[in-house]
């Protein structure tokens, strides 16, 4: 293995910022922050999610997102199924007049050929 290319492994302090959660993995990430935990100072790196905050594997069925991601996109999906609602209800209606007018015209044409 060559010398002085690769980065330096350390042991890191990962805090899972949407629950408080700590533990300590080695890593070549080099962090600027340093916090205590359990007696020993260790480089700090924040994530948004981990095992602890994960519904796979806290087996909730809700995931609570920190940053707002889900609640945009249920939204912005939920506007988009009204919209595609609305207009298969729009073409219903086209559907049903035209059946009456052919149908309507139709009668007419059987009581002329009477």
């Amino acid at each position: 293995m060559k010398k002085k290319i690769h980065p330096a492994y350390q042991e890191i302090l990962f805090v899972d910022s949407s629950n408080g959660s700590k533990f300590v993995c080695g890593s070549t990430l080099q962090p600027k922050e340093k916090e205590m935990f359990e007696g020993k100072e260790y480089p700090l790196y924040r994530v948004a999610v981990s095992s602890a905050s994960h519904p796979f594997f806290t087996k909730t069925k809700q995931f609570m997102d920190t940053e707002g991601r889900v609640d945009k996109f249920t939204k912005r999906y939920a506007k988009k199924r009204e919209e595609s609602i609305k207009e298969a209800e729009a073409v219903v209606p086209e559907k049903k007049k035209k059946e009456k007018k052919t149908a309507s015209a139709s009668k007419a044409r059987k009581k002329k050929a009477e």
